[in-house]
C-alpha cells in the first residue's frame, strides 16, 4: 500500500468484536474511495484472518469460506487472500505459508513479522531501523527497493518461558 487514507482505524480496540467491525468497515470505505470491490468472499476472508488474529493458510481460510458457503475450491480463498494482501489489509507470512490480518491497515508500512516457531504467533510490529539498514544494502548494490516486509523467527515470550 503507497498511501495513507483519512479514514482511520482507532487503536487500541479492547473487545475483539469490536475490532472485526472496525477492520471490515474500514475496509469497505476504502475500497469504496479506491473503487475497488471488496466482494463477499474477501470481506469474509478478512474476517476470518482478523477473527483468528494469528496466521492461517489458505486451506484453513478455504475450509471457513467452504463452511459459509462461499465455494471450496483453492482459487477462492488465494484470490481472496491476494486481494487483502495487495491491498495492504493483510500479509502474508512467508515463513508459516500462511496469512495474517495487518494490524495497520491503511497507512503505508513496512511492517516486521515476529514468527514463532514454536506456537506459530505472528506479531507485527515496525522496525525503522531494519527499513533504513535494508534500503542501505540495497543502495549499495544498485537494487531499487521497492517494498520490504521483514520476518524474525524465534520464540515468542511465551514461549521461550517454557523452554528448557
Amino acid at each position: 500500500m503507497t498511501s495513507a487514507t483519512a479514514v482511520d482505524v482507532p487503536r487500541p480496540v479492547r473487545r475483539q468484536g469490536d475490532r472485526v467491525a472496525q477492520v471490515l468497515t474500514f475496509a469497505e470505505t476504502r475500497c469504496a474511495a479506491s473503487g475497488l470491490r471488496l466482494t463477499p468472499t474477501r470481506r469474509r476472508a478478512l474476517e476470518i484472518l482478523v477473527t483468528e488474529g494469528r496466521a492461517i493458510g489458505a486451506y484453513a481460510v478455504l475450509d471457513r469460506l467452504r463452511e459459509d458457503g462461499f465455494g471450496g475450491h483453492p482459487p477462492v480463498a488465494y484470490r481472496a487472500l491476494d486481494f487483502l494482501v495487495a491491498n495492504g489489509f493483510a500479509h502474508r507470512v512467508e515463513a508459516r505459508n500462511a496469512y495474517v490480518a495487518c494490524t495497520d491497515p491503511g497507512r503505508s508500512h513496512n511492517p516486521v513479522l515476529l514468527v514463532c516457531r514454536a506456537c506459530g504467533m505472528v506479531e507485527e510490529t515496525r522496525s525503522n531501523a531494519a527499513k533504513e539498514a535494508l534500503g542501505a544494502a540495497a543502495r549499495a548494490s544498485g537494487f531499487q527497493l521497492e517494498d520490504t516486509l521483514v520476518e524474525v523467527v524465534g520464540l515468542c515470550p511465551a514461549c521461550a518461558e517454557d523452554m528448557p
